[in-house]
């Protein structure tokens, strides 16, 4: 079958199209804004901005892993946990619109504030997830 003959394909392929789409524009927010981008001259100092760009992404990444998985070991219904699996699969973890890329941020000063509202890691690492 050719593309334009199967619906279904043509549907996967925008689906996968649309994850890129925004998986770059999490990337644009992240080195300065929607419209800004760093310039920089020499390779190495190119290669240290992109490995900071991914490590970034992927904390981000991990703490809406955890913020979600602390929702779901919360829930102590089964079927609402089954709705909300649903959602985060066919979401993505890579939503930034709760986090401030903009400023200065000063982690000693908040650090015995930021520690207070810890993830239950007992609780979200006793989640049994089945399909």
């Amino acid at each position: 079958m050719t593309y334009l003959d199967d619906v279904e394909l043509r549907q996967r392929i925008e689906k996968q199209l649309n994850k890129i789409e925004f998986a770059n524009r999490f990337s644009k927010a992240i080195i300065g804004g929607h419209k800004q981008e760093f310039e920089v001259g020499e390779k190495e100092e190119q290669e240290i901005m992109a490995a900071c760009n991914i490590l970034i992404q992927n904390c981000v990444n991990l703490w809406n892993y955890l913020y979600l998985s602390q929702l779901i070991a919360n829930t102590a219904d089964p079927e609402e946990q089954k709705k909300m699996l649903k959602g985060i699969a066919r979401g993505s973890s890579s939503n930034w619109r709760h986090i401030n890329f903009q400023g200065e941020f000063d982690f000693f000063k908040y650090s015995d504030a930021a520690n207070q509202n810890t993830f239950d890691m007992e609780k979200i690492l006793a989640l049994r997830l089945t399909g």
